[in-house]
């Protein structure tokens, strides 16, 4: 049997002595030195400790492996590098894959890497601290950033698959609880190829558009693999950059994803986000009820305080009319007995007359005192009118209250945008939003 014999053993075979020398270039040993490492070293794993990594733009990554004995100098090109999940950086222990070889032009061998597995964590978990320890770093996280939920929102926009278990949920539980809500799906993939791409356009075109009050962002449960789109930079960034409150839903309670984290709002599960936004109608019409029922104790309270005040008046006035009758009674006695000792006949004709006067004077003076004091009680009657909240609303006035807690807005800056208010008229209510707030004089 012939033997095979490559350049590698021709190589370092021990010459005949008496044959001639056989002279090699220095391309020929290098090239049989890569024969030999590509033949003995062709698919190799490597385990050591990453330092010097610089990267070309071109995406090929050099980097070196070492131990406490040795370095290997190593690269990786972009078309093994674009396939990483997590970044590559100096004191990682890794674990590389990939053939062992010499580059020519400088005689030097490295190992060409395809795969590198961090060693003692997996790849999309470092991949996803790494992230989320970039984002925190940036503010994508902070707890000011994050935007109210609207109450009882019209129009709901969800970015999910059109057939996933996970939208069929979401409209069971909104049809369940309030059918009068407008749903609008913008469909995308949630995992593989793409799916992330399409979840960041989906929202960023709901913000174009701008016609929803609120965006759920979200799907169904699966491994980390399944949900990874959601652990995507470009998904991260469309939610903080939404000008639209989002609720992100993804997977299960124990599921927590870099969306859970940016969105103004997490729900376990998407059903839960469902239940979120929207309610139940029976619970509003208890609500509603019970603060038409208050504001009918608090309008009865006041219409019977001014009751009150109307009868106190009033007794006070007859009080005092009832006071000044006696006191011209008395004088009008005292005048009569005076007359009768006074009773001379010749000066009769003169007190008669005197008497006539001063009787005409009182009944003057009797109209003219019972109009003051029934002008003085017109008037308090109109002031009281004026102050009853139910007659101002009758000149044009109306009375707002902030919502949820149905507190009275008495300075325009109590509110902001996109805040619920309720103004009542003098005949009926108007629920609306805050879409501005203008200074005095603006």
């Amino acid at each position: 049997m012939k033997e095979n014999r490559g350049i590698g053993q021709d190589l370092f075979s021990q010459p005949d002595e008496k044959s001639p020398r056989h002279i090699l270039s220095v391309s020929e040993i290098t090239q049989g030195i890569k024969f030999t490492l590509e033949s003995t070293f062709s698919e190799v794993w490597v385990e050591g400790e990453i330092s010097g990594v610089s990267k070309i733009s071109t995406g090929t990554v050099f980097f070196s492996l070492k131990d406490d004995k040795s370095i290997l100098k190593c690269v990786i090109f972009y078309s093994f590098s674009r396939a990483l999940k997590a970044e590559i950086k100096d004191g990682m222990k890794v674990i590389c894959f990939g053939r062992v070889s010499v580059y020519e032009k400088d005689g030097k061998y490295q190992l060409y890497v395809e795969k590198i597995e961090p060693k003692g964590i997996g790849s999309l978990q470092l991949a996803l601290e790494q992230l989320k320890e970039k984002l925190e770093k940036e503010g994508l996280f902070a707890l000011e950033h994050k935007k109210p939920i609207p109450y009882l929102p019209a129009r709901i926009g969800v970015v999910t698959s059109a057939t996933g278990a996970a939208i069929r949920d979401m409209l069971k539980v909104l049809d369940e609880r309030f059918r009068d809500v407008h749903i609008i799906i913008n469909p995308v993939r949630v995992q593989g190829e793409g799916a992330k791409e399409e979840i960041a356009s989906a929202i960023t075109e709901f913000n174009t558009w701008g016609n929803i009050d609120v965006m759920i962002v979200g799907r169904g449960g699966g491994s980390i693999e399944d949900l990874w789109a959601f652990n995507e930079e470009i998904v991260a960034r469309a939610i903080y950059q939404s000008a639209i409150p989002v609720i992100s839903a993804v997977g299960h309670e124990r599921d927590w994803t870099i969306a859970d984290l940016v969105a103004d709002k997490r729900a376990a599960t998407p059903s839960v986000a469902a239940e979120m936004v929207i309610p139940k109608k029976e619970d509003l019409q208890e609500q509603l009820e019970g603060l038409v029922k208050q504001l009918k104790r608090s309008l009865s309270d006041i219409s019977l305080g001014f009751q009150e005040d109307l009868d106190s008046l009033a007794h006070r006035l007859r009080l005092a009319s009832d006071h000044a009758l006696e006191l011209n009674a008395q004088h009008l006695e005292s005048t009569i007995k005076k007359l009768a000792l006074l009773n001379p006949v010749i000066l009769i004709p003169q007190y008669k007359t005197k008497v006539l006067d001063l009787a005409k004077q009182m009944s003057v003076g009797m109209k003219h005192l019972f109009a003051l004091k029934e002008s003085g009680f017109t008037k308090a009657i109109e002031k009281l009118a004026n102050l009853n909240p139910l007659n101002i609303l009758s000149r044009g006035y109306s009375v707002t209250f902030k919502l949820p807690e149905l507190s009275v807005v008495k300075d325009a800056f109590a509110l902001k945008k996109h805040d619920a208010i309720k103004t009542r008229f003098q005949r009926g209510t108007v629920i609306s939003r805050v879409e501005e707030v203008e200074r005095d004089g603006a």
